[in-house]
Parts: C-alpha cells; structure tokens; sequence
C-alpha cells in the first residue's frame, strides 16, 4: 500500500474504511455494496487527491456478488471456523 486501484469481488455491508485507508491519493476502489440476499450495488470510489479519506462515489448500478467475510464483512459463517493452512 497505497494502492492506485482496488477491487473488490464480494458483497460489503458498507465500504471499509481499512480499503480507502489503502489507496493513494487520486485511487479509485470499486466494489459491491449491500445486504447478502437484498438488492446490491457496484460502488466506484475515488480518493481525494489531497491526501485526506474522503471519497467522491458512483454508483454503476445493480449487481449480486457472495458476500464478504470477516473484517469489514459479514463475520464468518458458523461453520467455518479457523483454518489451518
């Protein structure tokens, strides 16, 4: 990091503010935004080119991506547990 691009390939609740942290200033993030089996959105966001966190986002449109996990997602399933690796 910092990062001028990341994509995200799993559905988020909200936009992570550890994923902004990780641009540089002027990157873009695009990611899909929404509930697991509700409507969901693909988001782009840009990071300011001051340095600061903030973002201008545009929405692309509708989507339906498999859910995030752990931080910044939706926890982990019951069932999943720890792996060993």
């Amino acid at each position: 990091a910092p990062y001028d691009a990341i994509l995200v390939a799993a559905v988020a609740p909200s936009v992570p503010p550890a994923f902004v942290a990780q641009l540089k200033p002027g990157g873009r993030l695009v990611l899909p935004v929404g509930l697991e089996d509700a409507p969901q959105r693909l988001l782009l966001l840009t990071k300011s080119s001051d340095g600061s966190d903030s973002v201008a986002t545009r929405d692309l449109g509708p989507v339906a991506f498999v859910p995030l996990v752990g931080a910044g997602g939706f926890g982990l399933p019951d069932d999943l547990g720890a792996m060993d690796i």
